[in-house]
């Protein structure tokens, strides 16, 4: 998988906007402001937000994703190498999950 698919996949999302905030190659896609994936430099690894630090531990012993090093422990990061449905899945589980928690008024405004 390439840094392309994911930015795909992030793209895709209502309202994604990507940035980068912390350095020129760490790509971070928002919704609202509020991150929902962070790809690293080199592009072969993407962190996202799980349901809950369960979750993150679980996937972590499975070996399906690492801690995502500057995150809460509900966040994994996962490899790009991983299958397309996969990959697609994590990171719209990830954007589900912010968008949820964001006001029902900014939602609103979301296609």
């Amino acid at each position: 998988m390439s840094q392309s698919a994911i930015q795909n996949i992030c793209a895709a999302q209502a309202g994604a906007e990507k940035s980068f905030p912390f350095d020129e190659t760490t790509e971070v896609w928002k919704v609202a402001g509020k991150i929902f994936a962070a790809v690293t430099g080199d592009g072969t690894k993407v962190s996202v937000k799980t349901p809950s630090v369960e979750d993150a531990q679980l996937l972590i012993e499975m070996g399906r994703g690492e801690k995502a090093p500057y995150f809460h422990k509900s966040w994994v990061r996962v490899s790009a190498d991983i299958p397309l449905d996969e990959l697609t899945d994590r990171i719209e589980k990830s954007y589900g999950i912010i968008r949820a928690a964001l006001p029902k008024k900014v939602q609103a405004t979301l296609a």
